[in-house]
């Protein structure tokens, strides 16, 4: 069983890499903690254009105040939320 854990686990980071990579081709600015977020959001059953539109309205806000570090805003949210 902890063998199938830590395939499971190496598969998922393995996985996160290339998603990662896939994000930085394409420029998206999302740092690799923030993508896990959001992958785990996903898995969680968030539906991804509702999740698209959320991040998209929060990129816009942070460029309109000035704040071009838009993941760590991402985790800053995270964060509050799992407090709650």
């Amino acid at each position: 069983m902890e063998k199938l854990n830590q395939l499971e686990l190496e598969e998922s980071k393995e996985s996160l890499e290339i998603l990662f990579e896939m994000s930085q081709i394409l420029n998206c600015g999302i740092s690799r903690e923030t993508l896990s977020i959001l992958i785990t959001m996903i898995e969680k059953g968030v539906n991804p254009e509702a999740l698209v539109q959320v991040v998209k309205e929060m990129r816009n806000e942070n460029f309109a105040m000035g704040n071009l570090n838009f993941s760590q805003s991402i985790n800053n949210n995270s964060n509050i939320n799992n407090n709650e």
